[in-house]
């Protein structure tokens, strides 16, 4: 009698993993594409995003299956499996890092340079429809609270120059950093306050966020104030903080140029 050939065992476990590793990144590249586009609605958009990351989770469970099998039992498909972890991987990698960042940041989303008198928004028309009819509430004291003490460097910006000239110093800056601006209003008049209205997005998923900038005189020149609002979920994770910051570096560059 021919003896048979004694087969090693397959784990389909792995091929599971890479299948729904393609799928996932499939699921999170059309999500991102939406989240981009200014014509979908952000929220549906999100949530396709977040199935995309439920996905790579379970594909990471398949591969974790395919391991245990392959090293109690020898079973093949442990190659596709670390094919599934790496592609998973990669889908994970950014919500992991926000997440991450997340985590030891505080529950925000209005970060201000004045927290006593915060810029107030605009409540004329044509900014209130461009914020999608939305007017963010001042932050209340926890948090002001909590950005005290996650974000003490967040501070006005004094200029030596009089207030026309850091008004267009500060109008510049949102040009240079591509900020759609909704509503410019010079100093002067009885108030003899500045401010730029203008709305800002995230650099991955193209989240908009809404800002305004104060310009008021003082005796030795200007002082500028930012506040800047994301219009989504209960965290900003450290956008609107990063946002002012590199503003307000912006144009403090713009004021040693003129020197």
């Amino acid at each position: 009698m021919r003896r048979q050939p004694i087969k090693d065992p397959v784990t389909r476990a792995g091929g599971y993993a890479r299948s729904v590793a393609f799928f996932a990144a499939l699921v999170s590249a059309i999500a991102l594409l939406m989240v981009r586009s200014q014509r979908a609605e952000p929220g549906p958009a999100l949530a396709v995003l977040g199935s995309g990351v439920v996905l790579a989770g379970l594909a990471l469970v398949f591969a974790g299956f395919a391991f245990v099998r392959g090293w109690r039992e020898g079973a093949r498909g442990i190659g596709a499996a670390i094919l599934g972890v790496f592609i998973a991987a990669l889908v994970l990698a950014y919500p992991a890092y926000a997440a991450l960042r997340g985590l030891r940041l505080p529950a925000i989303t209005d970060v201000s340079t004045d927290l006593e008198q915060p810029p107030a928004f605009s409540r004329s028309r044509a900014a209130f429809a461009a914020r999608d009819g939305r007017y963010p509430p001042d932050p209340g004291a926890q948090a002001r609270e909590a950005q005290r003490a996650a974000y003490s460097q967040i501070a006005p910006l004094t200029l030596d120059v009089d207030p026309d000239e850091a008004f267009e110093l500060a109008r510049k800056a949102a040009v240079n950093r591509k900020w759609q601006i909704v509503e410019a209003i010079r100093p002067g008049g009885r108030v003899g306050t500045g401010r730029i209205e203008a709305i800002a997005r995230s650099r991955v998923l193209n989240l908009p966020a809404d800002i305004t900038v104060r310009v008021r005189p003082r005796a030795d020149g200007a002082r500028i104030d930012v506040r800047s609002a994301t219009r989504l979920g209960a965290r900003d994770l450290g956008d609107n903080a990063d946002r002012i910051r590199a503003y307000l570096d912006e144009v403090a560059n713009l004021a040693i140029a003129l020197k």
